[in-house]
C-alpha cells in the first residue's frame, strides 16, 4: 500500500506543476517594455522577411536566405562567414582604407534589386573621427563586394537615411545639413557650407527632415525621384520661431538645451522645397510664393520626373490645394485639385500615381467622411489653369476627372502596392470592423474588392514586385501571431508560422471582453474593453481604473492579442483591478465626423463619453464605485487631469503622464488643428484650460513628466501646480530628468512601477 501510494504521487507531480505553473505571477518586467523579461513572453516572429523581386527572403544573423513559395524550403544565399571574409580581404577600390569592424550580423541586410544578386547593408569602420558607417554591396554569386563608400557623420552619427536603388546613392543627415555619397565618392553636402564663417547664418535652418513638427503624415524630409535623377528635400528655417529654454540638468552647472517650438497662435518656421540634381549637383527651390503661415505636405513625383507635386494647405488647415511645379525650374505650374472643410482638412498621404498608367494617380481624402481612394485622370476634359473660387465637388471634377475608387462607412488606412498584372491595388481597410485591419485587392477597372486572407485581426504585409505576392503577418485575440505567404488572386496561400502566446502558457490571465456602449450623444456606438481581476470572484467589489487616452489618431481598443490591451492593465488585473477602457468619440478610425465633434473645444465630448464609461462600471455589482481611478498619458494625461476636476465626485486617484494643461502652450499644427487659435477661439482656450479648475481637485492625483519634454513642454505642468498652490490644492509630482515625453528602457519599468504604487497607495 505504501508503495502504491508512493507511485501514485510520484505520478501526480508533473499535474501539480504544471498547475503551479499556470498560476505563476508575471511581474512588470515580464508585460513591460523595456523589462528584463518581456522579449521572451512575445508571440514568435520570424524576423527578416522581405521580397527579392517576387521571390521570398529571410534574413537573419548568420545567413540570408532563399524560400519556396510553394514548400517554404530554405536555401542559402549567403553566409555572414562569406560576408565578412569578403569584406576583410576584398581588394581596392573596395576595400576601405580605414579598418573594418567584423560584421556581427546580416539580419538587418536589405536586397533592392530583383533582377541583381546583390544584398546591401550597413558595417562600422574605426576612423579618425571615431567610428563611420559604410554602405555595402556584397555580390554572392560572385562572393565578393562590388561597391562600397563612406557615410561620413564627422565624429556625429548620421541619420534619416534614405537609400535609391535606382541610382545606388543614399542621402542622409548630420545635425541639421544634408549630404548624398555613392560609390567611390566621398559624401557631398548639398546645403551650401559656411567654412570660415564667425557666425553660421544658417544656424536655425534645418535640411532633409521631417518637417511641420510630424503632422500631416510627414515622417521624412528627402523624395527620391522615380529614376533617381532628383533628390526633392525639406527646408526648414526656425530662426523666427521662440525658443523654449529647456534645461540640461545632467551637467555640472546645468546648461541651457533649448528646443524650437512655435505654440499656437505664435509665429510658426517657414518650409521650402529643394530639388537636388544628382549629376549637376545643382539645386532649385520651388516657387511656392511666401512660405509664412502655410504647410507644404506629401511630396510626391510624376512618374516621368518633369513634375513634382505638394498637397499646401493654409495655417487654418481648412484649405488643401494640390500643386505641380516643374523639376527643372521650379516654376510652378498648375492647381490641380483643391478641397475645403469648415473645421480642418488633414491631407495624409502622397499621391500614388497606377504603375501601368503615368496619366493617373490615386488621390486620398476623407471628403465624403471616410478616408477613400479617388483616381484622379491627368488627361483633363477642360485644359488650362484652374480658376480659384470654384468650390463644388462638380467643378472640381470638371478640371481633374475624378472617379471614387473606394465608398462606404468605413475607411483606407494604407495602400500596400499593386498588382500590375490584374491593374488591382492592394489595400488595407477598417471595412469588416473599426477595430480591424484587413487586406483588400481593389480592382481600379469596376472597384470590386476581395478579402485576402483571414477576415480577424490586424495584418500588416509586404507586396511583392509584381503585387502576385504578399507576406502577411497578423495577430488578434485568439491568435498570438499567423505569418503567412499569399497569392493576391484570393487562392489559397502558405502558412509560414502560427504561434501561441507564451503568456497564456504560463500564467493565469484575466478574462477580457470587448463590447460597445453608446456615445452621451445617445446614439453613436463606442468600443470599450473590459479587463476583470485574475481569479475573479463576483462576490467581491474590486476598485477599477480607467486607462484613457482619447484623442485624434489613436485608439486603444483592436482585435489584437489582449484587444491592444497594455502590460500594465493586464499587471493591475493581476493586483486586484477591474480595468476599462473607451475609445471615445474624438478618437481614431471612425471617420471624420466621430473625429471633429471635438473642434474648437477639446476635453469636452470626450469626458461626457468617458463618464459613460463609468456608468458602466458602476452598473457592475462586482466594481466599488467609491474607489475609481483613472490613468493616461499625453492627450490621455490632459483627460485624466480634465476628469479629476470636472468631474472630481467620480474619481477617487488618477496619475496624469505628460499632460496639455493649457492648449495655448502647444504647438502649432496640431494644437489650431483641432482648437483654432487662441485669438481666433478665446472661449474653447479658456474652457480648456486645466489651471482654470485647480481648486476643484478632491481626489489624489499625480503628475508624471520628463524634465525635458520636447513635445508637452514642463511649463504645461509646472504652471498648473502654480494654480494649484493659489487654489490651495495638493497633486503630487514625480519627475524623470533628462527624458522627453516618454519614458523607455528601464525608466520605462520604473515608471509603471511608481504608477502602481501610487494606486496601490490611494485607490486600493
Amino acid at each position: 500500500m505504501r508503495r502504491f501510494i508512493q507511485s501514485v504521487f510520484l505520478f501526480l507531480i508533473p499535474i501539480f506543476t504544471v498547475q503551479a505553473q499556470q498560476r505563476q505571477s508575471y511581474s512588470l518586467e515580464d508585460v513591460i517594455p523595456g523589462g528584463n523579461n518581456y522579449a521572451n513572453l512575445r508571440p514568435e516572429n520570424i524576423p527578416g522577411l522581405q521580397w527579392w523581386g517576387d521571390v521570398y527572403v529571410r534574413t537573419d544573423v548568420e545567413a540570408v536566405y532563399k524560400v519556396d513559395i510553394r514548400n517554404g524550403k530554405e536555401t542559402v544565399l549567403a553566409t555572414l562567414e562569406e560576408v565578412d571574409n569578403a569584406l576583410q580581404n576584398g581588394e581596392k577600390p573596395y576595400k576601405s582604407e580605414s579598418r573594418l569592424k567584423p560584421l556581427r550580423t546580416l539580419a538587418s541586410a536589405s536586397m533592392p534589386w530583383g533582377d541583381r544578386n546583390v544584398i546591401v547593408f550597413l558595417n562600422k569602420a574605426e576612423t579618425g573621427d571615431g567610428n563611420e558607417d559604410y554602405m555595402c554591396w556584397y555580390d554572392f554569386s560572385q562572393k565578393k563586394i562590388v561597391n562600397m563608400f563612406r557615410i561620413q557623420g564627422g565624429g556625429k552619427q548620421p541619420a534619416n537615411l534614405d537609400f535609391c536603388k535606382e541610382n545606388g546613392y543614399v542621402a542622409y543627415t548630420v545635425g541639421r545639413n544634408l549630404f548624398v555619397a555613392n560609390e567611390g565618392d566621398f559624401s557631398r553636402q548639398i546645403n551650401e557650407a559656411c567654412t570660415g564663417c564667425a557666425e553660421d547664418p544658417e544656424k536655425d535652418v534645418v535640411y532633409g527632415q521631417a518637417v511641420h513638427r510630424n503632422e500631416f503624415g510627414i515622417y521624412k524630409g528627402t523624395f527620391w525621384s522615380p529614376e533617381g535623377t532628383y533628390l526633392a528635400f525639406y527646408r526648414m528655417d526656425q530662426s523666427m520661431v521662440t525658443d523654449y529654454p529647456q534645461v540640461n540638468t545632467s551637467t555640472r552647472i546645468a546648461t541651457l538645451e533649448p528646443d524650437k517650438y512655435p505654440m499656437a497662435g505664435m509665429t510658426s518656421h517657414k518650409v521650402t522645397v529643394g530639388i537636388y540634381n544628382v549629376k549637376t549637383g545643382k539645386t532649385v527651390y520651388l516657387q511656392a510664393d511666401d512660405p509664412t503661415d502655410r504647410y507644404f505636405t506629401n511630396v510626391s513625383w510624376s512618374p516621368d520626373e518633369k513634375h513634382v507635386y505638394v498637397i499646401e494647405l493654409n495655417r487654418d488647415q481648412n484649405h488643401a490645394r494640390l500643386v505641380s511645379y516643374n523639376a527643372v525650374t521650379g516654376e510652378k505650374k498648375n492647381v490641380l485639385y483643391e478641397e475645403k472643410h469648415a473645421r480642418y482638412v488633414e491631407p495624409q498621404h502622397p499621391l500614388t500615381f497606377l504603375p501601368w498608367d503615368g496619366t493617373k494617380f490615386i488621390y486620398q481624402s476623407q471628403r465624403d467622411g471616410f478616408n477613400h481612394l479617388y483616381v484622379m485622370d491627368m488627361k483633363a476634359p477642360q485644359e488650362g489653369k484652374w480658376t480659384t473660387g470654384k468650390d463644388s465637388e462638380a467643378q472640381y471634377r470638371e478640371y481633374l476627372k475624378t472617379t471614387p475608387l473606394t465608398k462606404g462607412d468605413w475607411l483606407v488606412q494604407s495602400v500596400a502596392g499593386f498588382n500590375k498584372t490584374k491593374k488591382e491595388v492592394i489595400i488595407t481597410s477598417t471595412e469588416i470592423s473599426p477595430i480591424q485591419s484587413n487586406v483588400f485587392t481593389v480592382n481600379t477597372r469596376n472597384g470590386k474588392r476581395t478579402l485576402i486572407g483571414s477576415d480577424r485581426g490586424m495584418h500588416s504585409i509586404q507586396v511583392s514586385a509584381s503585387g502576385k505576392y504578399l507576406i502577411d503577418s497578423y495577430t488578434s485575440a485568439q491568435v498570438g501571431r499567423s505569418v503567412n505567404l499569399l497569392p493576391t488572386d484570393g487562392k489559397k496561400g502558405h502558412n509560414l508560422l502560427t504561434a501561441d502566446d507564451p503568456m497564456a502558457e504560463r500564467y493565469d490571465l484575466p478574462e477580457i471582453t470587448v463590447g460597445t456602449i453608446k456615445a452621451a450623444d445617445g446614439t453613436t456606438d463606442l468600443y470599450y474593453r473590459l479587463i476583470k481581476p485574475v481569479n475573479f470572484d463576483p462576490n467581491k467589489k474590486y476598485p477599477a481604473i480607467i486607462y484613457v487616452y482619447g484623442g485624434p489618431h489613436a485608439q486603444m481598443i483592436h482585435d489584437t492579442r489582449f484587444y491592444d490591451a497594455r502590460g500594465w492593465d493586464l499587471y493591475m488585473a493581476q493586483k486586484g483591478y477591474v480595468m476599462l477602457t473607451v475609445d471615445n468619440r474624438g478618437s481614431d478610425n471612425r471617420g471624420i465626423r466621430f473625429e471633429n465633434v471635438t473642434f474648437r473645444h477639446l476635453g469636452v465630448e470626450e469626458m461626457k463619453d468617458q463618464v459613460k464609461g463609468v456608468e458602466l462600471l458602476k452598473s457592475l455589482p462586482y466594481v466599488d464605485a467609491n474607489r475609481i481611478g483613472v490613468h493616461g498619458w499625453s492627450f490621455g494625461g490632459f483627460m485624466t487631469t480634465n476628469l479629476m476636476l470636472t468631474y472630481p465626485d467620480l474619481f477617487k486617484a488618477g496619475v496624469a503622464g505628460g499632460p496639455v494643461i493649457d492648449w495655448k502652450y502647444y504647438e502649432v499644427m496640431y494644437g489650431e488643428r483641432y482648437m483654432d487659435t487662441p485669438e481666433t477661439n478665446p472661449e474653447g482656450y479658456k474652457n480648456s484650460d486645466l489651471k482654470q479648475k485647480a481648486g476643484n481637485l478632491k481626489g489624489r492625483l499625480e503628475i508624471i513628466i520628463g524634465g525635458t519634454d520636447p513635445t508637452c513642454v514642463p511649463q504645461h505642468t509646472y504652471t498648473f501646480l502654480r494654480a494649484c498652490i493659489d487654489a490651495g490644492t495638493h497633486p503630487d509630482l514625480f519627475i524623470y530628468p533628462e527624458d522627453g515625453h516618454n519614458m523607455m528602457g528601464r525608466d520605462r519599468v520604473h515608471l509603471h512601477e511608481h504608477i502602481t504604487r501610487y494606486f496601490e497607495d490611494h485607490l486600493k
